[in-house]
């Protein structure tokens, strides 16, 4: 599973990179707002961070106008992902852009016939979002699992990118499902690490090495 980091947050991001675990990042508007960065220069400086696919997203609604947005992203850098919304404008979005070579992300997609025409107007990545779906009270590890079987069934090479992770089992049952990609936040992807038994684990070994009064340096 490649992990995205779903921030646009430069330190954070330089973080986990050097640890190998970024292999892309995502950003919306709200994450530029976050940052208080002006989004072309903050996705540049992220397309220059690290080798993988950089989402930026177009904000108009219109399909013309998110073509327009879209190729003006596209320009930022080889890596970056337009983000477009699951909507009929967004997906006619998708088609063009998709067809003229640039890497489409399409975001906000909350079932498996969204995921479906998304695939067939030529998305990269389909982004389906587990953590609002379980906000109202559906599942949303069976969307990532109906996406799956339907992309495996017809070989659409559209990769799943899990979105809206919240908790480290999100990561762990989306992996199981066989999402292509899970985008989280730094905090999360650091808990992955994690486990009580690890720290009440690594307490014991300390407590027994200071008893033997030795060192190692």
């Amino acid at each position: 599973m490649k992990f995205f980091v779903d921030t646009a947050e430069i330190d954070a991001i330089a973080e986990l990179n050097e640890l190998g675990m970024v292999d892309g990042v995502t950003t919306n508007p709200s994450l530029i707002l976050k940052s208080g960065r002006n989004i072309l220069e903050v996705t540049k400086e992220i397309c220059d961070l690290v080798e993988g696919p950089v989402s930026a997203e177009v904000v108009s609604l219109k399909a013309d106008e998110m073509i327009t947005e879209g190729r003006k992203l596209a320009e930022i850098a080889p890596n970056v992902t337009v983000k477009v919304p699951l909507t009929w404008d967004g997906l006619k979005a998708c088609k063009v852009l998709s067809g003229e070579g640039k890497m489409v992300n399409v975001t906000l997609c909350f079932s498996a016939n969204q995921a479906l025409i998304a695939a067939k107007a030529g998305a990269t990545f389909i982004s389906p979002f587990i953590g609002r779906l379980d906000d109202v009270n559906l599942d949303g590890m069976e969307l990532i699992a109906d996406i799956r079987e339907i992309y495996d069934n017809y070989g659409f090479e559209t990769q799943i990118l899990a979105a809206s992770i919240r908790t480290v089992n999100h990561v762990s049952d989306a992996a199981k499902i066989g999402a292509d990609v899970m985008t989280a936040p730094p905090a999360v992807i650091r808990k992955l690490a994690e486990h009580p038994l690890t720290d009440k684990g690594l307490a014991a070994f300390v407590a027994d090495w200071e008893k033997t009064g030795q060192t190692i340096l």
